[in-house]
């Protein structure tokens, strides 16, 4: 069993794979679906091959199984704690940052001239499967830092970056983003926070954020916090926010961390989850000498700031996939060995008990699970193609295309994997029974930990308004129209019997959807708007499926290929008729139930909507 220094269990039943995450998995994903290979036929990535990006993530799989996974258990145990000076956690995070920063994998993503690897998005993305597999609330800290370092580098003055950024990629520094206050959570227009003009040319801070992740530590020299605030004077609501990086400490004139700056930590808040990464209540300018350096142009900060919480989004998503994708291993490799009762026709009392997984209800909470967690992975991963695809672009009108369809798709890759990543994580808690609600057994800290994604970087709930309200029209639908052109390509290829059977079981869908997208749109302005509004759940969740069963119809097209056109391995020929199953089960089982969000919007349901305060 595992105790305060252990994240598996060790003997018995319910040993973790010894795979932090399959490899095969990994490689099906980057190189028979995406084909990520090609990205180095592009000049951003022409000094890259195949080999390359594999050492890449052999090395991150190694940091990850070796400095990371070890204390995953120990530190939701042992949350960091705040004397009134310092926050102290167990070494062993400090050890696994480190680590991780020597690899330079923080600046992975980054320009060679910015001192990175300039690695493509889809690279970068397989490397943190294993950290977030291994570790997610250690693993926070540097991918809230990489964000923070991007933001810097698309939008600060030269001189700003130059200050902060090469120690970000380092990890000298580290950043968070500072957006929530306590009376205003994601309504930003309501924020309080402001800042006044200096005659230095930096500005003062004034005001208090919380739930910033990583906001305190003393993991590195330095904290870099980009903070939203108003300028007095600023116009109302978001159109008056601005941006700014707000160091911890100030630096001297060798660019050095000196004077400490009038950040104060008020107090750690204790999460459910995520308990290894402190969450923090931040107070700036309670000395009123909180200098601040205004990022890009005044009134923009919310601009600048969406493109980290657009990325933080992406990998919210993928970070709920593979903590739903662990529990599921888990799940499975207990259900693989723990015995208990009998399948017929060998159900006799003399017969051999059989390892639950060979019970049908068993097989359904399996299947359900590979399909959401293996399903969301790839949303993801698509997602990152997109992004090399942005940064890769021959034409202005192609970056553009490509734009719109991340744009359209992002409330998706944000809330269908934190959605069901925590429904994959309840099923592996079943599996287990008894044990699964246990604190000796690890399936119960992933559900935990993953409970927190459906709530961060803008609720569900929000990411549904703004898939309905704003993205579904932007550009005059420009998203939509090239989503049904890249599906319409999809479904092209497929060439044999499953893939066809399941791209028809798609269609009534796909039609329905079609003809409820316009009459959204003329309600959005209509009497029945707050009867639809109140019900852009059902639309996210329909959305959600109809993108989901074509994610699962690439992998099954690929899959017969595979079995079609290779002579391939006994394991190969099992994973590829795993996909096709877990295909099957996702069109026959989890798309149908979008029948009653269908008729919930057509009808306007006024359910939610016309329900009073005081009727409850």
């Amino acid at each position: 069993m595992f105790g305060m220094s252990g994240t598996l269990i060790k003997e018995g039943v319910g040993k973790m794979s010894e795979e932090l995450v399959s490899r095969k998995e990994l490689a099906f994903q980057l190189y028979e679906l995406l084909d990520t290979e090609s990205l180095c036929d592009k000049e951003r990535f022409s000094e890259h091959n195949k080999d390359t990006f594999d050492a890449v993530m052999d090395t991150a799989e190694k940091i990850a199984r070796e400095k990371f996974a070890p204390h995953n258990r120990k530190a939701d145990l042992n949350e960091p704690t705040f004397d009134g000076e310092k926050v102290h956690m167990i070494p062993e995070v400090k050890e696994a940052f480190d680590t991780y920063a020597e690899s330079g994998l923080i600046a992975g993503r980054f320009d060679f001239d910015d001192g990175g690897m300039q690695l493509p998005e889809t690279i970068m993305m397989a490397c943190s499967s294993y950290f977030t597999a291994s570790n997610p609330s250690s693993t926070a800290y540097s991918f809230l830092t990489v964000a923070a370092a991007n933001v810097i580098k698309n939008f600060a003055e030269q001189s700003i970056k130059d200050k902060f950024m090469p120690r970000m990629l380092t990890g000298e520094f580290t950043g968070t983003m500072a957006l929530t206050e306590p009376h205003a959570g994601s309504s930003l227009a309501d924020i309080t926070t402001n800042a006044k003009p200096a005659d230095d040319g930096t500005y003062r801070i004034k005001g208090s954020k919380m739930f910033i992740s990583a906001g305190d530590h003393e993991l590195s020299d330095n904290i870099v916090h980009l903070v939203l605030a108003k300028i007095q004077g600023a116009p109302a609501g978001v159109k008056g926010i601005s941006l700014f990086v707000v160091p911890k400490f100030r630096l001297d004139e060798n660019g050095e961390p000196a004077q400490r700056n009038d950040v104060s930590l008020a107090g750690l808040i204790h999460k459910m989850g995520y308990r290894g990464t402190t969450s923090t209540v931040l107070s700036f300018g309670e000395k009123d000498d909180c200098h601040g350096y205004l990022v890009g142009e005044a009134h923009q900060g919310l601009k600048y700031m969406f493109l980290m919480m657009n990325e933080a989004r992406i990998g919210v998503g993928f970070g709920a996939a593979m903590l739903g994708y662990s529990g599921y291993r888990y799940s499975l490799g207990y259900a693989k060995e723990r015995t208990q009762g009998r399948v017929a026709p060998n159900n006799k009392p003399t017969d051999k008990p059989a390892t639950i997984i060979q019970h049908g209800d068993v097989k359904r909470m399996l299947l359900a699970q590979k399909s959401y967690v293996e399903g969301a992975m790839s949303l993801c991963f698509y997602a990152a193609r997109l992004v090399d695809e942005l940064h890769t672009a021959q034409t202005p009108e192609a970056n553009q295309r490509t734009a719109e369809l991340l744009d359209l798709l992002t409330p998706v890759v944000k809330a269908w994997p934190s959605e069901f990543g925590p429904k994959a994580n309840d099923l592996a808690i079943q599996i287990l029974g008894g044990s699964g609600y246990t604190r000796e057994y690890p399936v119960e800290q992933c559900w935990r930990d993953n409970r927190l994604n459906p709530i961060h970087e803008g609720t569900n709930g929000i990411q549904a308004l703004d898939l309905m309200t704003r993205k579904l029209w932007q550009a005059n639908g420009a998203g939509l129209v090239q989503l049904q052109k890249v599906m319409g390509e999809d479904f092209a290829k497929a060439q044999h019997p499953v893939s066809k059977q399941l791209i028809a079981e798609l269609q009534p869908y796909l039609l329905k959807l079609q003809k409820l997208i316009p009459v959204i749109g003329a309600e959005l302005a209509g009497e029945n708007q707050n009867a639809l509004l109140a019900n852009a759940s059902c639309f996210l969740t329909i959305f959600g499926q109809v993108v989901m069963s074509w994610m699962w119809i690439r992998q099954a097209i690929t899959s017969e290929e595979a079995l079609n056109d290779n002579v391939v391995s006994q394991d190969d020929e099992a994973f590829y008729r795993g996909k096709l199953q877990a295909a099957k089960y996702f069109l026959d089982w989890e798309l149908p139930l979008t029948d009653r969000d269908f008729k919930v919007l057509s009808s306007m349901s006024d359910s939610c909507s016309a329900m009073q305060e005081n009727w409850f």
